[in-house]
């Protein structure tokens, strides 16, 4: 459900909103919920590091641990 509602905004802001598209409301509509996506990727993204920070050292001994796996398989397939 659309629900009408005003605004005050500058007129060179509402110069470069029509300059991209004459329909306003769907101009700001858009541009709003690009904002909100925006919003909750960047909050998504914070909590995907802080599991990482809090996980850093565990990760960091598993990729060693990998990496000395797989320098001893590429020395076993020289060796043959």
């Amino acid at each position: 459900m659309k629900v009408k509602t005003s605004v005050t905004l500058s007129s060179s802001l509402l110069e470069r909103i029509d300059r991209e598209d004459l329909n306003r409301s769907s101009f700001l509509e858009q541009a709003a919920l690009d904002y909100f996506a925006r919003k909750e990727r960047s909050r998504g993204d914070a909590n995907d590091a802080a599991i990482l920070e809090q996980d850093a050292d565990f990760l960091n001994r598993e990729a060693a641990d990998v990496l000395e796996y797989q320098e001893l398989s590429v020395s076993s397939i020289a060796k043959n």
